[in-house]
């Protein structure tokens, strides 16, 4: 028997219809729903009823709504509204035609390079958005990332796992003791042990997001999530060019830095990740963008059963609340006692005569100590000295110049600015730093701060006139790509020639942007029909390319001949033109 969902063909708040359900998550439903008021299709988030009776959840899903609906980027899927309807706490947001990036990875298994960047690119700039907003999205995987029918990326789910957050101060993962809120493949290290955690759980995620893009699989799996929680804790994430040769030495770092397993070592955040990500992009070939994964990769996934194994589709991970196992996480200090005592005391007896051996013996311990205590004053003086002449690299990125400019003199730094273009930055704000945020930096030495020009746009060459080859060629070094090519007659431009382009000449366009060409089929010579009859002046002229239309009367009957023709014969005409045949006295 098929239970029919409650809440399918009801109105919500007076306003929103819920006409269809779409997906089944850890925390919530999400239908498609019709806004009655404005008449537009929205997606309809519905929270479980199990969260709904928890007053202190709904307070923070309301706040934590409003901030997201604040969030405003283009590649975030935007909330339009929050209400509450009985049971039914729920958001309206967005409605995105499309897939989303697990069903693309089902499809296809693992993508081209390139492919795989221009899919993480928007993911990073959304997540900057956030973590400059002050959000952490803490739930970075292929379901919460949709994909439009026209191919643009956008992230949904946006603050969903920080309400049930218990702190709100620091962030947190955890819900309660020995558990803990996401889902399991894309789980941090700090997540997993508990500790207070920042944006750089998302940069973690989405450096296991690239490995799976570029690869096709998860690097860490196992039969039970306590088994990936471990690996999570215990292995580092491997290299991907490992599964797909094809990946550059470049890539494999990124991944390893953003994987990091300390947090300290990982981009401070996705607005580091992204600008890392497109420095390496511009010094990579076109060989190695374009690289395919092997054929093993593109495909679905084998699952191993027992002793049978065969190639189903891989089970959906939802976000959900973890337990974790008592030993994976780290020993808790008991209450009243100081943190790292030791709280295992052996007795063992003493022989006679070994006390006197031990006095003997402490001389060599007492030299050691005071070796300890010179090593000990040498290492503070050496670690206050490096104070005076190192510092860490403070984040600049997304700041102006004068705002870089003034971090830097506050920790004693002095920048050299260099403008660069830039797709998902702002003009006139810094897109990365060398050396990065967090590295030790002398303070004698200049910092390179690249500031962005905004996005770089050429304009298109003026091509009218110009052979195929030559147009292509032009289009070429302007750093466009030439498009498609349809033909068309005319009767100005030689045959072989561009007509137009579209865009047309002058217009701004972004790199590698396609122009679409056309190109005349030329010109023809009308031929002479006069004096022949209807039949043969007809075909005579679509041998030639042209068409017939007949007129004028012969009033007494007497001819049946072409009197006369228009345009004349002789004259150069596109192929396709109308030729006007008198067969009157007239």
């Amino acid at each position: 028997m098929t239970l029919r969902d409650p809440l399918i063909g009801t109105l919500l708040d007076g306003r929103y219809r819920v006409e269809q359900r779409i997906a089944a998550g850890g925390m919530a439903t999400v239908y498609r729903g019709m806004d009655t008021r404005l008449d537009r299709v929205v997606a309809l988030k519905v929270m479980h009823p199990s969260l709904v009776g928890d007053s202190d959840f709904t307070e923070r899903f309301i706040r934590e709504a409003k901030a997201i609906a604040r969030l405003a980027h283009p590649n975030v899927v935007n909330v339009f509204d929050q209400g509450a309807d009985g049971q039914a706490v729920f958001l309206a947001m967005e409605y995105v035609p499309g897939s989303n990036l697990r069903d693309v990875l089902r499809d296809r298994g693992a993508l081209s390079v390139r492919a795989a960047l221009d899919v993480l690119e928007p993911i990073l700039a959304a997540l900057g958005a956030a973590h400059r907003a002050g959000l952490v999205h803490r739930d970075i995987k292929p379901e919460n990332v949709l994909i439009t029918e026209g191919g643009m990326v956008k992230v949904a789910d946006f603050g969903l796992v920080r309400l049930l957050s218990g702190t709100e101060g620091a962030v947190t993962s955890t819900t309660e003791a020995g558990t803990v809120l996401g889902t399991v493949s894309y789980l941090a290290p700090e997540q997993i042990r508990q500790d207070p955690t920042d944006q750089r759980v998302d940069v973690y995620a989405a450096g296991i997001l690239l490995y799976e893009l570029l690869t096709g699989a998860k690097p860490h799996t196992g039969d039970h999530p306590a088994q990936v929680m471990y690996r999570h804790l215990h292995e580092h994430v491997p290299a991907p060019s490992l599964s797909a040769p094809a990946v550059a030495p470049e890539l494999d770092a990124i991944v390893a830095a953003a994987t990091a397993r300390d947090p300290q070592d990982r981009p401070w955040d996705a607005v580091e990740l992204l600008a890392t990500l497109q420095r390496v992009r511009r010094n990579l070939t076109q060989a190695q963008l374009d690289a395919e994964p092997p054929a093993s990769s593109r495909l679905t996934p084998q699952y191993s059963t027992g002793e049978v194994t065969s190639v189903i589709t891989p089970p959906v991970e939802r976000t959900s609340v973890l337990e974790v196992p008592p030993d994976l996480l780290p020993p808790r200090p008991v209450v009243g006692e100081e943190p790292g005592a030791d709280h295992t005391v052996q007795l063992r007896a003493v022989r006679p005569g070994r006390a006197a051996r031990r006095r003997r013996s402490r001389k060599p311990f007492v030299w050691a100590a005071v070796v300890a205590v010179v090593l000990a004053l040498v290492g503070v003086a050496t670690y206050t000295l490096s104070g005076a002449v190192y510092t860490k690299m403070p984040s600049v990125l997304g700041q102006s110049q004068a705002q870089a400019q003034a971090t830097l003199d506050k920790a004693g730094l002095h920048g050299s600015y260099v403008q660069e273009f830039s797709e998902s930055v702002e003009a006139g704000q810094v897109i990365s730093t060398d050396p990065d945020v967090g590295r030790k930096v002398r303070k004698s030495d200049s910092v390179k701060v690249r500031v962005s020009r905004g996005p770089e746009r050429i304009a298109v060459p003026d091509l009218a006139g110009k052979p195929l080859e030559a147009a292509r060629k032009a289009l070429t070094d302007a750093r466009l790509t030439p498009g498609t090519v349809t033909e068309a007659f005319d009767d100005t431009v030689p045959k072989g020639a561009v007509v137009s382009a579209a865009p047309a000449a002058g217009q701004q366009l972004p790199v590698g942007a396609p122009v679409a060409l056309v190109v005349s089929k030329g010109m023809v010579l009308v031929p002479n029909v006069v004096g022949m009859d209807k039949d043969a002046a007809t075909k005579a002229l679509a041998d030639a390319g042209f068409k017939a239309q007949i007129t004028g009367r012969d009033l007494f009957g007497l001819l049946n001949t072409v009197n006369k023709q228009n345009p004349a014969a002789g004259q150069p005409r596109p192929q396709g033109t109308t030729v006007t045949l008198d067969f009157g006295l007239f």
